[in-house]
């Protein structure tokens, strides 16, 4: 497994790089990036149904649709997300929690022991969920990625998933509202160590690469970024995408 850290915080080529890296070669990946303010709902949801549509043009959080199912959630420089990419292992379906031990793990380091849930999504031990994962799988290859919610704006959070314009005539996945804290605040409110944003992203990927035993790390070159920037316009920046029903 090789890790890749995209220094992009734009959020329609960091899908577009997750989907690159899952359709470009067998190689596996780690990968970990930080967005712009945004929503990133599921494959297979209506976004009119997931957002608070008034409140995202309002505070211009743009909505973005990603390759993977599950339910909306709402990004920002305060949230550090993962991707895993990997070769299914015989008839395996690899749609369990196993993705999520390197996580978990490292978390642990920061006095943190997260709980995983139904959705295989993760908790703060309190009750608040912190993490929410998506998988998308092919015959051969699976991407499983999830949000750590360190230190996001969870007015704007809420704010921007705050539906207000359900139509029940228009199908899709809905999500699943859940009550949501900051690692952050947990840890301040535990007596934990406390670091910046940015201490705490560059401490998580340092122990993922440790618990991963990850050695090589690469640099996104010209030639892939120019196929990235690609997909993002062609698909991750097209409103026939995402904001198709």
């Amino acid at each position: 497994m090789e890790l890749v850290v995209s220094e992009k915080n734009d959020p329609a080529i960091n899908l577009a790089l997750e989907e690159f890296l899952f359709n470009k070669t067998d190689m596996e990946y780690a990968l970990f990036y930080v967005n712009a303010p945004s929503v990133i709902i599921g494959c297979n949801q209506v976004w009119e149904n997931e957002i608070n549509v008034d409140f995202c043009y309002g505070n211009a959080i743009p909505v973005y649709r990603r390759i993977s199912g599950g339910g909306a959630v709402y990004h920002d420089y305060g949230n550090l997300n993962y991707c895993f990419i990997m070769n299914k292992k015989g008839n395996k379906t690899d749609l369990n929690a196993e993705f999520l031990k390197p996580i978990i793990v490292s978390l642990t380091t920061f006095g943190c022991q997260p709980v995983v849930g139904q959705r295989k999504d993760l908790w703060l031990p309190d009750g608040f969920k912190f993490s929410g994962t998506a998988s998308h799988v092919t015959a051969n290859r699976v991407l499983h990625h999830g949000t750590l919610l360190y230190e996001t704006d969870l007015d704007k959070l809420n704010g921007a998933l705050a539906s207000e314009n359900k139509n029940a005539e228009v199908k899709g996945i809905s999500s699943v509202p859940s009550p949501v804290k900051n690692i952050r605040t947990y840890c301040i409110e535990n007596h934990l160590s406390v670091r910046t944003p940015s201490d705490f992203f560059n401490k998580m990927i340092e122990e993922v690469k440790f618990v991963t035993g990850i050695t090589h790390t690469i640099t996104p070159d010209e030639d892939m970024m120019k196929g990235v920037e690609l997909l993002a316009n062609e698909k991750y920046r097209d409103e026939s995408w995402n904001k198709r029903k």
